[in-house]
């Protein structure tokens, strides 16, 4: 399945020393920093942390890049800074259409980094972008972001397993 390829995709990029980049809007952002606190914190094992990292959660530097830059760019200067070939950018956008969502995926191409989408049903634009795409079966928001994190503790169970395990 593609869960079990992005789990798979996860694990190299981990054993490689690489990290996690998380990133979304309104619902989605809470979904992205939940599920990388996942992996930065513990699911089910003590354990070493896993670099993974929510872009949004500082918000001196989300509202001075929205400002200057505008807010398609929100995401763009912290996957420019901290993402590296290898590493991988779960993008998070129930239309697969938003702006500063797409843009980090751009950007993250851009950089040899692995793009995960988790849409809803289209894959919209992010899904064109994507290494791999997660698609929620339904066009209904509340249950797409369920989805989201259904797929996301199914991620982060496998990755947890199989280094941890």
């Amino acid at each position: 399945t593609r869960a079990a390829q992005v789990i798979a995709c996860s694990i190299d990029c981990y054993r490689a020393d690489g990290k996690t980049l998380w990133c979304g809007n309104g619902g989605s952002a809470a979904d992205a920093q939940h599920l990388a606190a996942e992996l930065s914190g513990r699911y089910y094992f003590d354990r070493p942390p896993l670099y993974a990292e929510a872009l949004h959660v500082n918000t001196s530097y989300l509202t001075a890049v929205s400002n200057d830059y505008g807010y398609a760019h929100s995401y763009t200067r912290l996957v420019q800074a901290a993402g590296r070939r290898g590493d991988i950018l779960f993008a998070l956008s129930t239309s697969g259409n938003s702006p500063n969502v797409l843009a980090a995926a751009k950007m993250a191409r851009s950089q040899g980094m692995i793009v995960v989408a988790l849409t809803g049903q289209s894959g919209g634009q992010l899904g064109i972008l994507a290494d791999y795409l997660l698609a929620v079966p339904s066009t209904d928001t509340p249950r797409i972001q369920e989805g989201h994190m259904l797929l996301g503790h199914i991620i982060c169970e496998g990755i947890e397993q199989a280094l941890f395990g």
